[in-house]
């Protein structure tokens, strides 16, 4: 989900940190635009680092992107957060003297306030006026609460946790999309790990990112999800954990993932393979450290071919099951499509994600390329068609691919 926070110029603007990380860790796109005053009680490095997005306040910045507006148009959810008593009132009135102001002008999304203020502000005639205003016009309001304000004051105005303001807020923005409810979905993620000795193993780069994003995207459109998790990165895995709708399965070799994705497939709807499995293993893994002691300098390893966990699933899956491959490739251009639709009848999948890596693409990044290779309701394959080719963040990516298979479906 595309999510704009703003952030206005309250202490409390400090808790906002904690919610920008939230909702991160959950997978979704994050634009922080502060205001002003924001930045005197949290730096812009700060909502940068914490955000991964550039920061701006300017109405002038990014002209040619037109960003005053595009940030607007793009949000599937807008956030405020803190709220002030200003921000209210210049949202009443619909005044736009900044960045954020245009933003909440030019969107149709979803918009949560979560006010914060003294007690006595709160409680003026001028803020309850805004407050039902903005209501009528359909803005969620969380908050405030009751408890310790600034300067020892006690009373109505302290802005609600991070925590809570996340879950209202995602709340608000569910209904918008769940066209995948009601679908059981199995998602693979991350990369298996073949040992060669207790200590070392044939692995890959994937730090399970786009898989993750994958699963989150179907949660969040409705889907009950079992992710089937290969060596995540700690953050990554840290993640999937927190979110009660994603059911976690952890494995480390292929032959593991094919036996956890065997099991899930016999009552998923859809399987995703998004995990990158080892082609090759050790043929005799040995039981203690290899040395070099007794060695002349080279080292020979025997490996034999990993079972096709796709091609198997095909083999076995139901009527009306949809299974979606992915295959990294470092291919391009005409090469990249012969590869890909070769692979597409070879693996006989209902959607082949291409996804296109390199030394700085694919792995380890937050943008992903992928090439989106279908079938039709008949099973013909689209030869004549140009393979759709999605390009943004791993989640705008994962959301592509389940539109393509509701299309498909």
């Amino acid at each position: 989900m595309f999510v704009v926070v703003g952030v206005t110029g309250g202490i409390a603007a400090y808790k906002t940190v904690s919610l920008v990380r939230d909702l991160i860790r959950g997978g979704h796109e994050v634009h922080v635009i502060p205001t002003e005053g924001a930045l005197r009680f949290v730096g812009l490095p700060t909502w940068e680092a914490i955000s991964r997005n550039p920061v701006t306040t300017s109405l002038h910045d990014d002209v040619p992107q037109v960003r005053h507006v595009a940030l607007g148009q793009h949000a599937d959810l807008v956030i405020i957060a803190p709220a002030t008593a200003n921000t209210l009132a210049k949202m009443a009135a619909g005044i736009a003297d900044d960045l954020l102001g245009t933003t909440l002008l030019a969107t149709v999304a979803p918009v949560v306030v979560a006010p914060a203020m003294h007690s006595e502000m709160w409680r003026h005639p001028a803020t309850v006026a805004n407050i039902e205003t903005l209501r009528a016009r359909g803005v969620r309001v969380i908050g405030p609460e009751d408890g310790a304000l600034t300067g020892g004051d006690s009373g109505p105005g302290r802005m609600s946790e991070p925590e809570s303001i996340v879950r209202f807020a995602l709340e608000v923005a569910a209904p918008l999309r769940q066209d995948l409810a009601g679908l059981r979905i199995a998602v693979t993620a991350g990369g298996t790990r073949e040992p060669i000795d207790p200590v070392r193993f044939l692995g890959n780069r994937s730090s399970g990112r786009q898989g993750l994003a994958v699963a989150l995207a179907a949660a969040d459109r409705g889907a009950d999800v079992h992710l089937i998790a290969a060596h995540l990165d700690a953050d990554v895995r840290a993640t999937a954990s927190a979110d009660p709708r994603i059911r976690v399965t952890d494995v480390g070799t292929a032959t593991e993932l094919q036996s956890a994705t065997t099991d899930a497939a016999t009552h998923a709807d859809v399987v995703v393979m998004a995990a990158a499995v080892a082609d090759y293993r050790v043929a005799a893994v040995s039981e203690r450290k290899l040395t070099k002691e007794s060695g002349d300098g080279t080292r020979t390893l025997e490996l034999v071919e990993n079972p096709d966990i796709v091609a198997g699933l095909v083999a076995e899956r139901r009527p009306g099951q949809t299974i979606v491959g992915f295959a990294a490739e470092t291919a391009t251009g005409d090469e990249l499509l012969a590869r890909a639709a070769r692979k597409r009848e070879r693996k006989g999948v209902d959607l082949l994600a291409v996804n296109e890596v390199g030394w700085d693409r694919g792995f380890e990044t937050t943008d992903n390329t992928l090439l989106l290779l279908t079938r039709d309701a008949h099973g013909d394959a689209h030869d004549d068609a140009q393979p759709a080719s999605v390009t943004g963040t791993k989640r705008e990516v994962a959301d592509a691919l389940w539109d393509a298979v509701l299309r498909l479906r």
